[in-house]
Formats: structure tokens, C-alpha cells, sequence
């Protein structure tokens, strides 16, 4: 995200490949997918894990969602199709909303807003301050190497937009130079209260950060969780509630 105006590598193309359209910015790196006959259903396993928030938060009718990074459109596909919730969209790039509303059916809905401004200005909204209960962070360029919104400045803000209980999620790459960087700045933004998700696909590392009171929870209850998200989302639950609990074996302290 940047406050310019797009540049020729961040024109947005797509390509299809046994059923999957995916969405690039003008080079070979992947900015989302849509398997073509399930538009609702989330392709990638990074994306899957940015759906994480829901073992700790079930959305209502009344929640607001917020997503920092349209993509292909996959969060916002997916939140729209199996929760109740409201969701904001921040997206810089027309061009990237232009394309998935041509070819990744991006959902016409009541409950999806989305503005084309960058992210830092979005956070900084008065309107968005304390709204969220989760915020789901994936803000690339063309050249895919790392988040282009990053600082400390920029992660308060989003821990700021938060109501008083959220979880935000961030797409982060574990093997590269920026990894260290923003999880320094998300644990100073965020008191230290972070858990990471095991690395996936090309190196993607999905961290969470917590907002609220305390959360301590057992083994038991947090198994029993993950099941139900499994269940009710179809998503990998139980794989990352294990993998979170093999951190902490005692049980969630967060």
C-alpha cells in the first residue's frame, strides 16, 4: 500500500490452472486465488489461517470485520458466506477491485464495504478506532517480499482499531528479512500478546495478536473449540489448535 498512484508492476493480471484463477500484480508472485467452481471456499492455507480469529471469537450479526488488503478477495468472499458479520475493506488499488469484481466474484452485499485508501490513512479513521473485533492484515506490492505496511506507528493502529476484545491476524513471510522487524512491532503494539501459526506454502507465516482481557483456557476447552470452528467453518482448526497447544501445553495463556 502506498499513498501513489499504482505503477505498471502493480497492474493487476490473473492466471487459471486446473480450476483456480489466481491473481498476480503484474509478475509471477500469487496475491490470491478462487477455485472457479467454490468462489467461497479458501484455496490457499495462509488464507485459511487468517480465518484463525475464529477460535477465539464468534462473529454476530452486530460484529465488524475489517480487511487491510483485498487481494483476490478470498477473506472477504469467505466472511460474507459463512458468517453474519459486517466487513470493511481497505484496498489501495482500484484496479484490484476492478478485477475481482470482473473475474473473482466479488460479492455485491450490504454487509461488504470497501474503500480505496491506503491502510496507514484507514486505521487512522476516526470511525475505525475500536470497531473491529477481528482485523485481517495481508498488504502486499508486486513484488511480494514483505509487507509494505509495517512500522510500529502502523501496528498500534491497528491494535487501536480494535474494540475491547479483537484479534487481529497478519500474513507475514517467516524466511524473510522483514519477519523479525514486524514481529517486534506487533508485540510492541500488541503487550507481547502473540501466538504464530505454523509457516505454509512459500514461506507465509500467519501471527495473531490479541486485544482485551486475559484469555485462559484449557486444553480441553480449546480442543473443544477448535472442533466446533471445524466443523462449522471447514476449516483446519484442530491442526492449529494442536500446533498452538504443542507451544503451550498447559493449556492458552494470552
Amino acid at each position: 500500500m502506498s499513498a501513489q498512484q499504482p505503477s505498471e508492476d502493480d497492474i493487476p493480471t490473473m492466471s487459471e490452472l486446473a480450476g483456480v484463477r489466481y491473481l498476480h500484480l503484474g509478475t509471477e508472485w500469487v496475491q490470491g486465488a478462487m477455485r472457479v467452481r467454490r468462489p467461497d471456499q479458501l484455496v490457499l492455507a495462509y488464507a485459511q489461517q487468517m480465518m484463525a480469529w475464529l477460535l477465539f471469537l464468534e462473529p454476530e450479526k452486530d460484529s465488524h470485520v475489517g480487511i487491510l488488503g483485498l487481494g483476490a478477495g478470498s477473506l472477504l468472499r469467505y466472511t460474507l458466506a459463512h458468517t453474519p458479520a459486517q466487513v470493511d475493506t481497505a484496498e489501495w488499488n482500484p484496479g484490484v477491485t476492478a478485477i475481482c469484481r470482473a473475474y473473482f466474484r466479488l460479492p455485491e452485499s450490504p454487509r461488504s464495504h470497501i474503500e480505496h485508501i491506503d491502510a496507514q490513512l484507514w486505521i487512522e479513521q476516526p470511525g475505525n478506532i475500536g470497531r473491529y473485533m477481528a482485523l485481517m492484515v495481508d498488504l502486499y506490492d508486486a513484488s511480494a517480499q514483505g509487507p509494505v505496511r509495517e512500522s510500529l506507528e502502523f501496528y498500534t493502529g491497528c491494535y487501536q482499531s480494535l474494540g475491547d476484545a479483537g484479534v487481529m491476524t497478519v500474513n507475514l513471510f517467516g524466511d524473510h528479512a522483514s519477519f523479525p522487524r514486524n514481529m517486534a512491532n506487533i508485540r510492541a503494539a500488541f503487550g507481547g500478546r502473540v501466538l504464530e501459526l505454523p509457516e505454509v506454502d512459500a514461506g507465509n507465516r500467519v501471527v495473531l495478536a490479541f486485544k482485551g482481557p486475559v484469555l485462559q483456557v484449557s486444553t480441553a476447552v480449546f480442543l473443544e473449540r477448535a472442533a466446533h470452528v471445524e466443523s462449522c467453518y471447514k476449516l483446519p482448526a484442530r491442526r492449529w489448535a494442536r500446533h498452538l497447544l504443542s507451544l503451550r501445553p498447559e493449556g492458552l495463556s494470552i
